[in-house]
């Protein structure tokens, strides 16, 4: 019972802070930053497949963030519209990082990583699952990350990557063979 009221706390919390923040309080701000900071860079992190890249983005959704606030309707949780707009932001920033280029610079990349993971003896008991995630191509890793955890959809992830959902599914049993057969060394 204690969890549920600090849950029903921290939204009472949020949506004085987001009405604030939306007319220009930084200190309020502030503390949306705080509260929802970890979460993002999370998603971040996850589905750019880099810590740094992760911090980088995590700047981006709060700068975007703070821009579109006052946009916010409180139609659904605040937490709900970051985490979506967070994903729009890591999206966008993979297009437009150069389709061709990224592509070509991603694949050899991903190459020099299964060589490197191939040539390593690994024992499941020293596996890291984020470390193996981190591995995987571009976009299996990204189709991984929003289905299985996250929780979003094929329709919705075909709808936030451009791809069709038959696309989406695709990816995700790639993504699954290549952790088996990365756990399985």
């Amino acid at each position: 019972m204690a969890a549920v009221s600090s849950v029903v706390r921290v939204a009472m919390d949020d949506s004085s802070d987001v009405a604030l923040a939306a007319a220009g309080d930084r200190q309020a701000f502030e503390r949306l930053y705080q509260t929802h900071a970890n979460r993002v860079f999370s998603l971040c992190a996850r589905m750019s497949g880099s810590r740094t890249k992760g911090e980088e983005l995590t700047q981006d959704v709060f700068v975007r963030t703070w821009e579109k606030l006052p946009q916010f309707r409180g139609e659904s949780a605040f937490s709900t519209w970051l985490h979506r707009l967070a994903v729009n932001v890591v999206l966008n920033a993979r297009k437009t990082e150069g389709k061709h280029a990224s592509r070509t610079e991603q694949n050899d990349e991903d190459e020099e990583r299964w060589d490197q993971v191939a040539r390593a003896p690994m024992h499941i008991e020293r596996m890291d699952l984020a470390d193996a995630i981190s591995k995987l191509p571009a976009g299996a890793r990204k189709v991984f990350v929003l289905h299985d955890v996250e929780g979003f959809k094929h329709e919705e992830i075909a709808e936030m990557m451009g791809i069709t959902s038959g696309g989406s599914k695709a990816q995700l049993h790639r993504a699954r063979l290549l952790l088996r057969e990365a756990l399985e060394r």
